[in-house]
């Protein structure tokens, strides 16, 4: 289990959990919400990081959002900064997978002087990821009609927390190499409930302006990138594309993965965290 924490920061009082020892860590997503039960994309970091799993704004015991304009990466970027320096911290490293990987670009761009590295994985620099053909969140894909069925279900706070289960294996399903896989993933302790809010401003609103592609030349800063060979969500070209378009960038694809390698090739994914403590 993970030690719960809440702090009071110059932009308000936020959740986070920690676990694990060394230098400190960072890691949170657009729109899930955490609890002592962490996470399995953070997990394998408190092997070699003492890891800080944020709730953002509005999400958990977090402060609430007042406006929708609170939600944009920009701002999400500014509250990690007031949590970074309420926690005394000059720098830390910041970790994020897939939406949790876009903001670990926007942070690396937005405040680099804050952080050691980034670990970001399974994600792409602009919104063109949703144009592909390969990626679910493309028209011209067959998954398209149902993942927004899904999405719209999400948000709505009539469904069920039994639909609510439902609906996210469904989803989930689309997303993995290997059943298996999955259905170990359900066998473990994880937290990151999806926050309906923020998903339906990320997809209706944030999304539609992303793009960080020209931003990423001048990110000089250590940058460890990572995607899966047969990602439904986030096709592994964006992921090549991002380490194309960063200095410093080091690059791992994970062959027989999805969406989430940190699941179906946990040990490969073990060596990459390894591979990170360089930059220490």
């Amino acid at each position: 289990m993970w030690t719960q924490h809440t702090i009071e920061t110059t932009r308000g009082m936020f959740e986070y959990f920690t676990k694990g020892e060394g230098e400190p860590l960072a890691i949170t997503h657009f729109f899930s919400q955490f609890n002592e039960r962490g996470n399995l994309f953070a997990n394998p970091f408190t092997a070699h990081y003492e890891v800080f799993l944020i709730n953002v704004r509005g999400a958990g015991n977090s402060c609430a959002v007042t406006e929708d304009a609170q939600m944009n990466f920009s701002e999400i970027i500014k509250d990690l900064e007031a949590i970074r320096v309420a926690l005394g911290f000059e720098k830390w490293a910041f970790a994020g997978h897939s939406t949790g990987g876009m903001l670990a670009l926007q942070y690396a761009i937005l405040a680099p002087q804050s952080l050691t590295k980034i670990i970001a994985g399974s994600t792409a620099a602009s919104k063109e990821y949703a144009s592909h053909p390969d990626s679910m969140y493309c028209a011209d894909n067959a998954n398209f009609p149902r993942i927004i069925e899904i999405m719209e279900l999400l948000n709505n706070t009539a469904t069920t927390v039994e639909e609510r289960q439902k609906l996210a294996l469904e989803w989930s399903l689309m997303s993995y190499y290997d059943e298996e896989k999955l259905q170990l993933a359900l066998s473990l302790p994880n937290s990151g409930k999806t926050v309906g809010r923020a998903l339906d401003y990320f997809r209706k609103i944030e999304v539609k302006n992303y793009d960080v592609r020209n931003e990423l030349k001048n990110v000089t800063i250590p940058s460890y990138i990572f995607g899966g060979r047969y990602d439904a969500q986030c096709p592994i070209e964006f992921t090549y594309e991002i380490a194309q378009l960063m200095p410093h960038a080091h690059v791992t694809v994970f062959e027989k993965s999805n969406h989430h390698p940190y699941i179906e090739e946990l040990e490969n994914f073990e060596v990459l965290v390894k591979e990170t403590l360089d930059d220490v």
